[in-house]
């Protein structure tokens, strides 16, 4: 990213816990975890859970092997953040969105 993260909410799932809390710690970054079954909490990702699975998960031919699927979903990433725009983001994708936010924060300071 071209910003630091100083901070990550978390669903509390049983994947952030332990190691991905200590390597959060490691790096200065804090954690936030959401109370359980509080989906209306973390908005933003439920709906991006939905355009994941509609668009990649739903419709991508692939074994869903571990080596095969990280291919398809740099794929998928790079779609994602530099090609499909973004109706939240006004329609940008996340990579012109971040560009015109930098150019701003220069304008500003």
């Amino acid at each position: 990213m071209p910003f630091s993260v100083r901070a990550i909410q978390v669903d509390g799932g049983p994947e952030f816990e332990a190691v991905f809390e200590k390597e959060c710690q490691s790096r200065g970054i804090r954690l936030f975890v959401l109370p359980p079954r509080s989906p209306k909490l973390n908005g933003g990702v439920e709906r991006a859970h939905r355009t994941h699975t509609e668009e990649f998960y739903e419709i991508t031919d692939c074994s869903f092997e571990l080596a095969d699927l990280r291919g398809k979903l740099l794929e998928w990433e790079h779609i994602y953040n530099t090609v499909r725009p973004h109706q939240t983001l006004k329609y940008l994708t996340p990579r012109k969105f971040l560009e015109q936010r930098e150019k701003e924060e220069v304008k500003c300071h």
